[in-house]
């Protein structure tokens, strides 16, 4: 099949190219190479399929990139969760705009696209799910700026006032996103899924937690905590946590996103469905950060700095069990063996500590603690 997948020169786009071609197909890319996460062409971009380089919203480009094609895997996004909320126009442009002019050029032109998997990002629940002794199954709001500054980290019952347990949230927990990121990823799942239903084009949207693997910009201070930490040590600065470190979150290796992503293209038992894609498992922040200074022998020490951020959640991690039922899904590998990758691969690269900027940036915007 000629498949295009829109942001293929990226993270997790590129790994993708690669599955798709060592399947057999012809594969179409299309890039913006944004200067944030590329500072030049990468070198692992496969020679075996064809790059377009501009935006997913270039209708000139749009209309000879689509021409024969049948899939398309829309990873395209501007991601950074704490920048999105002061780059606002930016972060709607390139995820809800852009995609909404690739959409109209697929239903407006002649075209053969059959099949659409789009990228969606846990961030669009927001806070996880929980439970109260005393009230059952709960869905918190963010916590306060008042909860915070007493340093009352956990998340309590909006019933009762108790101290909560966090679950496996899975895809029926109500919708809340708390940043424009997460926003418009919740545009791009929305969008497509609509779009494909009216059309009778199926479509499939994978809930990506956190991802890590090799090719994540090291350089990129609004990725992916693995990264943002991965830079610090490698360049003798401690990893700065914020709260109190124990903060989870689901990190999933690319090669299983990836994994996902086939199966999504290939069983109709998805069409027209979303999915988490996780692994399951709660991992700490600081469990994190110790976990990568180990693997760099690093003498560095992680650094909690007991202040929040506006708009942090605390616990999120996947309920996996319908991806598994319906897709057949299950993560292959462990949190040690990804780690151990990512190092072995970020070792070999250069990676510019770029948090400080980053930072600096938040706390100009009052996004986060003095």
């Amino acid at each position: 099949m000629k498949i295009l997948v829109t942001g293929g020169a990226g993270f997790i786009g590129s790994h993708l190219v690669d599955a798709l071609v060592e399947e057999g197909h012809e594969v179409v890319v299309l890039d913006s190479l944004d200067p944030q996460v590329h500072q030049d062409e990468p070198d692992y971009m496969n020679s075996r399929a064809t790059y377009h380089f501009g935006r997913v919203g270039d209708l000139t480009i749009l209309e000879r990139v689509l021409e024969g094609v049948e899939v398309i895997f829309h990873e395209a996004a501007a991601v950074g969760v704490g920048q999105s909320m002061y780059e606002i126009a930016r972060y709607v442009e390139a995820n809800t705009f852009e995609t909404a002019r690739m959409l109209d050029q697929i239903v407006n032109h002649e075209n053969q696209v059959k099949r659409i998997v789009v990228a969606s990002s846990m961030s669009i629940y927001g806070e996880g799910a929980y439970e109260c002794e005393d009230c059952g199954v709960v869905y918190p709001e963010l916590r306060s700026d008042e909860q915070m500054k007493r340093r009352i980290w956990e998340m309590q019952c909006p019933e009762c006032g108790k101290t909560t347990k966090p679950l496996p949230t899975d895809e029926e927990k109500p919708l809340k996103p708390r940043s424009i990121y997460a926003i418009t990823k919740r545009d791009q799942e929305e969008m497509c899924l609509s779009v494909g239903q009216a059309y009778g084009i199926p479509t499939t949207a994978l809930r990506y937690f956190n991802v890590y693997g090799p090719r994540q910009s090291l350089s990129n201070p609004y990725t992916g905590v693995c990264a943002i930490f991965s830079s610090r040590i490698k360049n003798n600065n401690p990893p700065l946590i914020f709260e109190d470190g124990l903060q989870t979150r689901d990190f999933i290796s690319v090669h299983d996103i990836i994994k996902a992503n086939i199966l999504a293209m290939k069983k109709r038992s998805g069409d027209y469905e979303t999915f988490n894609v996780g692994t399951g498992n709660a991992i700490s922040i600081l469990e994190v950060a110790e976990k990568l200074t180990e693997l760099y022998s690093s003498d560095v020490k992680p650094e909690i700095v007991n202040k929040f951020r506006a708009g942090d959640i605390r616990h999120c991690f996947a309920d996996t069990r319908k991806i598994e039922q319906k897709l057949g899904f299950k993560p292959e590998h462990s949190f040690e063996e990804g780690m151990r990758e990512l190092v072995a691969w970020g070792e070999k690269v250069e990676a510019e500590d770029e948090f400080e900027q980053a930072y600096e940036e938040l706390k100009v915007k009052g996004l986060v603690e003095e």
